[in-house]
């Protein structure tokens, strides 16, 4: 029980305030391999910690494959086939959108140009210069604006109203290459959150959203960042937009788990007991994202986004076995929240991961009794 208690007190201090992660920089320390403590991922069929996928919540084969080929030979054409292809109200889409976008604002952040050096993601200027009415390229351009707003500069500076403004003009140029296609109302919900758009401004887009998409669940999750209290909301609102959107989920929805993201984003500040994590909201948020990933078909995209979040209440709740059923069906990719506010995502994931290891063989676990 040692290391269970070590690994407790480890993550309470190091992750349990997601705020602090997100101004303090720095690695989570584990315990070393080899030690007769540590729990061998590798004993559970988990991948090791440098292996883990830091880019996206679960496994798209095709996306990366056309990541590859685009990056390396700088030419778009894959990745606007692999758009073409895709159907535009689905979840896959708007993934491969914000994918394709956030390689190109990745790439221009490692290689900014200069005199003797293109900038990184020439190719997606190609793309809008070449094929300007591609819906698709003016979709991950809107996206990839707003990327670069978020991470280039700070909320309230000249330079982010100006980098979002621009975006919010391509949001529009985006949204009239495809009147039906809810992508481009999806990207400005976040240039809603960033230009502090009036709620009745926001409901306007959200509604153009809900004309086209009712059930997408990424735009629900973008939606939700608006009304937290801290941005332009409050914890009642953006409970009950959290709430309204699980009541009206249809059979089989992931909606049905909006709660639990309305109780993440307002997290209480300091939190060193696991009392909260079994609280009543927080039981009955975890219970319903439970339900919905169950119900949910089996390749459904936005699954691994649940359960990635189910595995942190899970840990926290020290429901051990449940975690480790669902550690079971994401390992091997950590690109969701909540481990993606850490600049480590695969070291915070490893270290919960280790916790649901400790505390399910601290109880009777082993290899042999975790089901698959």
């Amino acid at each position: 029980m040692e290391i269970l208690w070590v690994l407790i007190a480890l993550v309470m201090l190091g992750f349990v305030v997601v705020p602090y992660l997100r101004r303090r920089r720095g690695a989570i320390t584990q315990v070393p391999a080899g030690h007769p403590d540590a729990a061998d991922p590798a004993d559970y069929g988990f991948a090791r910690e440098e292996e883990l996928d830091i880019r996206m919540p679960g496994p798209d084969q095709d996306l990366l494959d056309v990541l590859e080929l685009v990056q390396r030979t700088q030419d778009y054409r894959a990745a606007q086939q692999l758009l073409a292809g895709t159907d535009a109200g689905s979840e896959v889409r708007w993934q491969r959108v914000q994918a394709f976008a956030g390689a190109a604002s990745l790439e221009l952040a490692q290689r900014p140009g200069g005199v003797s050096e293109a900038p990184g993601g020439q190719w997606l200027r190609v793309w809008r210069t070449e094929a300007p009415k591609d819906a698709g390229g003016a979709a991950v351009h809107a996206e990839f604006l707003v990327q670069q707003a978020w991470r280039t500069a700070a909320p309230g500076t000249d330079e982010f109203r100006i980098i979002m403004e621009e975006a919010k003009a391509a949001c529009g140029d985006a949204a009239l290459l495809a009147p039906g296609d809810p992508i481009p109302y999806i990207v400005e919900l976040s240039v809603a959150r960033g230009l502090g758009y009036s709620q009745p401004d926001f409901e306007q887009v959200w509604l153009k959203i809900l004309d086209r998409a009712p059930a997408h669940m990424g735009a629900h999750l973008a939606a939700l960042h608006y009304w937290c209290e801290k941005w332009h909301g409050s914890r009642q609102q953006a409970y009950a937009f959290a709430e309204a959107a699980a009541a009206r989920a249809p059979q089989g929805s992931l909606l049905a788990a909006m709660p639990l993201f309305a109780v993440f984003e307002h997290l209480p500040e300091v939190n060193l007991v696991s009392g909260f994590h079994q609280s009543e909201v927080v039981t009955k948020a975890v219970h319903g994202a439970l339900h919905a990933v169950h119900s949910a078909r089996p390749d459904d995209p936005m699954s691994a986004h649940v359960r990635h979040l189910l595995i942190f209440f899970l840990v926290r709740g020290e429901r051990w076995a449940e975690a480790m059923s669902q550690l079971i069906q994401v390992d091997g990719h950590v690109g969701a929240l909540p481990w993606t506010l850490s600049p480590d995502p695969a070291a915070v994931f490893a270290v919960h991961r280790a916790l649901a290891v400790a505390g399910y063989e601290a109880n009777g676990g082993s290899p042999a009794t975790l089901p698959h």
